[in-house]
């Protein structure tokens, strides 16, 4: 009889929070991203905005703190939902999930998150073209370098650490390569090179974008760690190596990372990169 009556309880109880779980999904459905991202802003003490004066206003996580600070960590976001079927471009390119907002807003060290052009805010100029075979174009890389100028001016720190996940990783390398205040970047199931991934995915190319491997002689001499997802359907594993054979460059590091995805198991992998240092001189 006692074992009856736990077994109910337990079924009653996993219906009661199969319930809860139902409506907070239907909950989350019903935020657009913007929301979603302001909550979790909220949730965290983290100020968020949108910095204005361009053609494409970004929106923000601003750091914690206002003190001035020598290097300041920029988390920049992947492509997010830049396609809306296999065929047709998405109406918004807002992410769907909050991966990198989160890495953001759990790291101590003082940091930025910085959206990419159109997401989370729509601009007259916004055109799918930004958000699919130009989302790497010196138009995005300028836009997001004025961003990170406005930054430095607010903030008064001398130099950058650059942290892109998937497509901000291409853009981050982009930055480094066009800027001297970044100096070090981290990527997270990254595309190093979109060339070399449009030919691994048997894709087109993607004409009127940047690739950071024509900057190789810069890029050489800054320091770099990949972190690479062991199970990745949007990002081969091969990628990285096949950039790092073309940069050959020994500030530059791969790591395999596993229990990853493109999308999950990063919170974990992250805590135990974030802070380890990298390489800053070339081994003698």
């Amino acid at each position: 009889m006692t074992s009856r009556y736990f077994t109910c309880r337990r079924t009653l109880s996993g219906f009661h929070i199969a319930g809860l779980l139902t409506v907070s999904a239907l909950l989350t459905a019903c935020q657009s991203p913007r929301e979603a991202l302001q909550q979790l802003a909220e949730a965290h003490g983290r100020q968020w905005e949108v910095l204005p004066g361009h053609t494409f206003p970004l929106f923000i996580l601003a750091p914690q703190t206002a003190e001035k600070m020598t290097r300041l960590r920029v988390y920049l976001e992947g492509d997010g939902h830049s396609w809306a079927t296999a065929t047709q471009p998405s109406l918004d390119p807002s992410p769907h999930t909050l991966l990198v907002p989160r890495l953001a807003v759990d790291d101590p060290t003082p940091n930025a998150y910085l959206a990419r052009p159109c997401q989370f805010i729509m601009a007259t100029a916004c055109e799918p073209a930004l958000w699919t075979h130009r989302r790497f174009s010196q138009e995005v890389v300028t836009r997001l370098s004025q961003a990170l100028d406005q930054l430095k001016q607010r903030y008064g720190n001398r130099e950058f650490e650059l942290v892109g996940y998937s497509g901000g990783a291409a853009l981050a390398l982009l930055l480094a390569a066009q800027r001297t205040d970044v100096t070090q970047v981290q990527t997270l199931a990254g595309n190093l090179s979109p060339r070399l991934w449009t030919t691994m995915k048997g894709l087109s190319p993607l004409d009127g974008s940047l690739d950071p491997l024509d900057y190789r002689d810069r890029l050489a001499r800054l320091p770099q760690r990949h972190l690479v997802a062991d199970a990745d359907p949007i990002i081969p594993a091969g990628l990285a190596q096949r950039y790092q054979q073309a940069l050959g460059s020994l500030l530059s590091q791969c790591i395999h990372v596993s229990d990853t995805s493109h999308d999950k198991g990063w919170e974990a992998a992250w805590r135990r990169w974030a802070n380890t240092p990298l390489a800053h001189q070339v081994p003698e």
